[in-house]
């Protein structure tokens, strides 16, 4: 069996101030005062493990997101008691809702056989906020009843493949997921780095918990990804979610190259 990465694209949205995500046609414009993000879990798959890395609205949304996702790994031949791992950049729920729904009018497990990699302190701080971008605290309570829920420390070797560690900026509790593949490495840094639009591109976004640290943590990962040959992973990207960094140019910056639409080795 070879190794995969597999972006399960659920669409292109526009997003405002009120968090709900449109949907709108791929070459369509945004609303006014909104942005234009898509939503791509990834599919990760080895011999052993068929991982996935976030897991998109669920049925948090304005429509069954989860129904999106089970039809994505459906055309894979997969369905939701193939999936090993659950693997969480971080817990705002366009990441993180798909670990549950209620499409029967009760909380079910999307995986049931899956086991969830959060981060332990913003598990931690998301039970304790009312903020109204955290998932409903029944969600949060079944999640933490009935899944196996392994709450990540700092860094975390999680298998022989993938690596988690706390980077911050995004939220306070951002992490960075390594995948290594054979040979190659790839790099999803969640929001800090949700598109292929963020490359070359130097701000402090007001979204963002600590927008200078993810200003200077997009400057570290663009440089760690063009010195390893690394392919980026844009959960956000309506476009191509894989790219990587071909080339640079001290006017220029950063040359983008898209990879195939999946990645696929051995």
């Amino acid at each position: 069996m070879s190794y995969k990465v597999i972006p399960l694209h659920e669409g292109v949205f526009s997003v405002g101030w009120d968090k709900e995500f449109r949907r709108i046609a791929p070459g369509d414009p945004p609303r006014k005062a909104s942005l234009k993000i898509a939503l791509n879990p990834f599919l990760i798959q080895t011999p052993d493990r068929n991982m996935l890395l976030d897991c998109g609205l669920g049925t948090f949304g304005l429509e069954n997101h989860t129904a999106i996702l089970l039809n994505n790994l459906d055309q894979l031949d997969l369905s939701e008691r193939d999936i090993t791992d659950v693997i969480c950049s971080h817990l705002h729920y366009d990441h993180i809702g798909g670990l549950a729904h209620q499409t029967n009018g009760y909380w079910e497990l999307t995986f049931p056989d899956a086991t969830i990699w959060a981060s332990e302190k913003e598990w931690a701080k998301m039970q304790q906020t009312s903020d109204e971008e955290v998932p409903h605290a029944e969600f949060v309570n079944f999640i933490e009843a009935r899944a196996d829920l392994e709450l990540m420390d700092d860094d975390v070797q999680i298998n022989e493949y993938v690596r988690s560690y706390c980077i911050g900026g995004h939220t306070e509790f951002s992490r960075m997921t390594e995948i290594r593949l054979q040979d190659q490495l790839l790099l999803m840094a969640g929001d800090v780095l949700g598109t292929r639009g963020a490359v070359n591109r130097r701000y402090a976004a007001k979204y963002d918990y600590d927008g200078k640290r993810s200003m200077q943590l997009r400057e570290e990962i663009q440089k760690r990804a063009y010195k390893e040959n690394a392919i980026l992973m844009a959960y956000h990207d309506t476009v191509h979610p894989l790219f990587r960094l071909s080339g640079y140019d001290d006017e220029k910056g950063y040359q983008i190259t898209n990879t195939a639409p999946h990645y696929e080795a051995g």
